[in-house]
């Protein structure tokens, strides 16, 4: 369901690259919540939620370090929206999210996640490669 589909590309490899690894993590975590033989999703989810904090806060560094090196115009606004992403990210209490159904917590990280993917790639990051 998910996956890095041409409209996604920014014409610079790397950056590709690294944002075909998020749509993983997205398509990862929705498998995840199709999953029905696995009861206890709690380490799974956790696993997932790691994996993306790390894994962004590396991508926006790699992005970010890019935009300098081209003196980026919107660099400012791409950083303030990293930023309010790995807040967010941050801001997730596993524990908390979990005490709920876990199906529900799943749903909410993929939305969360669908919809930065849609709009940040969409409406931001493929303007680099045009800039």
């Amino acid at each position: 369901m998910y996956e890095m589909k041409p409209e996604y590309h920014t014409g610079i490899a790397f950056i590709d690259e690294e944002h075909k690894h998020l749509f993983e993590l997205a398509e990862q975590t929705y498998q995840l919540l199709k999953e029905e033989f696995i009861p206890d999703k709690y380490d799974n989810i956790k696993e997932v939620l790691t994996e993306l904090k790390d894994y962004t806060v590396t991508h926006f560094a790699n992005e970010e370090a890019y935009m300098e090196s081209i003196r980026y115009k919107r660099l400012t606004t791409q950083r303030l929206q990293h930023r309010k992403f790995i807040q967010k990210l941050e801001e997730i209490d596993i524990e908390e999210l979990l005490e709920n159904e876990q199906q529900r917590s799943i749903e909410e990280i993929l939305e969360f996640l669908t919809d930065w993917l849609r709009y940040h790639i969409l409406e931001n990051d493929v303007l680099i490669g045009k800039d």
